[in-house]
């Protein structure tokens, strides 16, 4: 990536030839409407306008009859502990069975697979980060390769993409899309946890019409909490120590004056990092402004981080030559003088007006920008063939509007959701030798996406939902490359000019029918796509002869990803168990991926996914609930060269337990959750020949308490000292030799903060 170690493939292909690569870097909790008798219809939900601002569709939760008590430090209404949607508890990590009541109509994207995690999981969780919580969910991956104690950088991967799973998964903060035209992507990590209300889970391709591009494996929404509703006057505050001396602080306030509230929720931390050159240094912030009436409501959100982060690099295994890094120096670093840096800001204002009774206008836009500097010096901070300093700037605007219509049609309930999304990015880079010198590329990319989508559903029959849906979305890119032949270090060549124009599609069709109160039934097929990034268009061509080693000019040429999936499954819901579980087929057409013999990016051969994910909750007694889930992920090549080989980075079997005990009244309360995955392919081993990094298991607990105003937790994460890695890539020319990046093994954190 331009920002990013995956970028530095161009510049130090020639030094990695006898070495190896440099290393790639919805279910909300809205309440399930009751079905009327058979012999009526089903009346039609008008819900609040301010909900749209923040989901277009919005999967059923988790219901649960006896809610369990909230985490400490963590309150009941929707004030500064709670959002929009907010106000219900949940049992553990949602398995999206709401739907298995008579009366589901449209709690979300019908015949999908779904999931919710709560506010009040993130407070139970006894991980430390949003990266973490999300893996609690069957079937969603990690790749860490700095192993800070908030999971800064880390990709989360649905349904098994690999080294490519940040571009095919699309994050949305309270319905907006957070994914960048550039490699780096959004770092999840900047979102304060006590701002979070829900995190919305939808998996494949079936988001792909309401959101647009990216939406392969599956779409994150995470909702944010407004204050509305709450008290006139709450405040928040918590503080931390931890392992590697980490730091913490975290604030929050909501206020709320008639129509008006105001929210802001802020956190800090500072960590000296598991391994050497791995400090981190980070600060976050989110505030909003919301006007709230029956007819009208309006809001203002305004976000901003700035991140510092030591990289450390990989620890060096090669039998050939006698070294083992992992076991004789697992916490050195190879490049103690490698960071990058990152600052962004975001504004999103806009409002709903219930034009007529069921027809709601939903207009906002917004404005995103990030600016990343990073620097790699291999072993000494020295002006070299082998440094390279990059300094980027990208810049977001957008505007979505739509219309939310819900009336009877035929007889039967109908919901119709309907918009424009545009989105125009501009992305500079100054890549050079090091800092204060001439830039030998300065990258300039334009994208704009324009689109229209349609999603209508309709209940069939009072236990019978059918939705149907279409997005046609036009994206055009203009990449320009200035080269400087002349700027220290410059060796290889201007890379061609880029104008492109292309239209693509998403569809989407869903079934769903509740045969008793307790079991239903959902299926769907969907097609979605994914437009190349900045950064693959930069690599998107081989910039060296194999033979020769002269430079060749790059194109930014690639094929947009399109893939194809189907999915069915069942729910059951009784007072005290539920259970989720489906099976998928998905087939990509032109998936992108990195050449690793020509370091550069390509459009592959057919590939494949299939799998099954299923998750449960047990509530046991009012004090006490169970959790847990598993899923069987196979990603692999169809055809090419690779027929039959996995895709490299995932595991094939994942799985999760977990228990939450209230032990006395929230005054002490126990949370455990445990955590496995199955050995998966290195990075860079298409070729399926090299050893494969160990599957693993780690193991997680929480001691946690409220007394009046006060509360307190002490966290251990990684309870039995396993000592892992789940990123490695491996050498394209020396069998047996890889760079891997090691995990912490056992650590704590202990809080304690008061509300007012």
């Amino acid at each position: 990536m331009l920002s990013y170690p995956f970028h530095h493939w161009r510049r130090r292909a020639l030094l990695l030839a006898t070495t190896m690569l440099a290393p790639a870097v919805f279910t909300a909790a809205a309440r399930a409407q009751q079905a009327p008798a058979p012999d009526q219809l089903p009346t039609i939900e008008v819900t609040k306008p301010g909900d749209q601002n923040v989901t277009r569709a919005k999967p059923a939760p988790d219901e649960a009859p006896a809610p369990r008590r909230p985490a400490p430090g963590t309150v009941e209404s929707t004030n500064v502990g709670g959002g929009s949607g907010s106000g219900t508890t949940g049992t553990g990590t949602a398995t999206g069975t709401g739907g298995t009541s008579g009366g589901r109509q449209f709690a979300g994207i019908v015949g999908s697979s779904s999931a919710v995690i709560t506010a009040d999981d993130i407070a139970h969780s006894p991980v430390q980060s949003l990266p973490e919580i999300l893996a609690q969910v069957p079937g969603v991956q990690l790749q860490t390769l700095y192993g800070g104690p908030n999971g800064a950088k880390t990709a989360v991967d649905l349904r098994g993409f690999g080294a490519f799973a940040t571009d095919n998964t699309l994050f949305l903060l309270n319905g907006r899309r957070l994914n960048d035209v550039d490699k780096a992507g959004f770092d999840l990590t900047t979102i304060p946890l006590d701002s979070i209300a829900r995190i919305e889970i939808t998996r494949g391709n079936s988001g792909a019409v309401l959101y647009g591009d990216n939406a392969v494996g599956g779409v994150v929404n995470i909702i944010t909490k407004t204050g509305v509703g709450g008290p006139p006057t709450t405040m928040r505050a918590e503080a931390g120590y931890g392992s590697f001396n980490t730091r913490m602080a975290a604030v929050s306030a909501a206020l709320n004056a008639g129509p008006w509230s105001t929210s802001f929720y802020g956190n800090g931390i500072k960590s000296d990092g598991y391994r050497v050159n791995n400090a981190l240094d980070q600060r976050n912030a989110v505030g909003s402004i919301n006007y709230t009436t029956p007819d009208l409501t309006a809001f203002l959100t305004v976000t901003g981080s700035d991140q510092k982060l030591g990289l450390p690099g990989g620890r060096l295994v090669d039998p050939s030559i006698g070294v083992n890094e992992l076991q004789t120096d697992r916490r050195g670093s190879s490049t103690p003088f490698d960071y990058a840096n990152q600052q962004t800001a975001s504004v999103t204002a806009g409002f709903t007006r219930t034009l007529i009774n069921g027809v709601d206008l939903i207009v906002d836009g917004g404005w995103r920008q990030r600016e990343t500097q990073s620097g790699f010096f291999g072993t000494v901070p020295t002006i070299s063939f082998a440094s390279t300093y990059n300094d980027a700037a990208l810049e977001t605007w957008s505007l979505t509007p739509r219309l939310s219509v819900k009336n009877v049609m035929l007889g039967m309930p109908s919901t119709i959701l309907t918009g424009i999304d545009y989105y125009d990015s501009t992305f500079r880079q100054a890549r050079g030798a090091f800092q204060g010198v001439d830039p030998f590329h300065i990258y300039n990319i334009e994208q704009q996406s324009v689109a229209g989508y349609w999603q209508h559903t309709l209940g069939l029959l009072p236990t019978t939902d059918f939705a149907y849906g279409a997005r046609v979305q036009n994206t055009s890119v203009s990449a320009r490359d200035r080269y400087d032949p002349n700027a220290p270090f410059a060796f290889d060549a201007q890379a061609s000019p880029l104008d492109s124009n292309e239209t693509q599609y998403a569809l989407h069709v869903g079934v769903e029918h509740r045969f008793t109160d307790t079991f239903s039934m959902f299926g769907r097929a969907a097609r979605a796509f994914r437009t190349p990034d900045v950064d693959e268009r930069v690599a998107s061509g081989p910039s060296f002869d194999p033979l020769t080693f002269l430079p060749i000019a790059q194109n930014f040429a690639l094929k947009t990803q399109t893939s194809e999936d189907v999915e069915g499954g069942f729910r059951v819901r009784t007072n005290r168990f539920q259970v989720q579980t489906s099976v998928y087929l998905m087939d990509l057409e032109n998936e992108i991926h990195f050449n690793p013999v020509l370091f550069y990016n390509v459009n592959l051969d057919p590939t494949r996914r299939y799998g099954s994910e299923t998750s449960a909750s047990l509530k046991v007694s009012d004090s006490v609930t169970l959790r847990g889930g598993m899923a069987i992920t196979r990603a692999v090549f169809r055809e090419g060269i690779w027929a039959g080989n996995d895709v490299p980075l995932v595991s094939r079997y994942t799985g999760n337990v977990g228990v939450t005990w209230n032990i006395w009244q929230n005054y002490l309360v126990f949370d455990a959750t445990a955590r496995a995955w199955s050995s998966r392919i290195m990075d860079n081993d298409q070729a399926n020949t090299q050893s494969r990094i160990p599957g693993n298991a780690t193991a997680d607990i929480k001691l946690s308490g409220q007394v009046d105003r006060f509360f307190w937790s002490l966290s251990v994460n990684n309870l039995f000292n396993a000592l892992y890695y789940d990123y490695a890539i491996a050498s394209s020319f020396t069998a047996g030799r890889f760079s891997a990046y090691p995990l912490p093994g056992r650590t704590y954190m202990v809080k304690a903060g008061a509300t007012f």
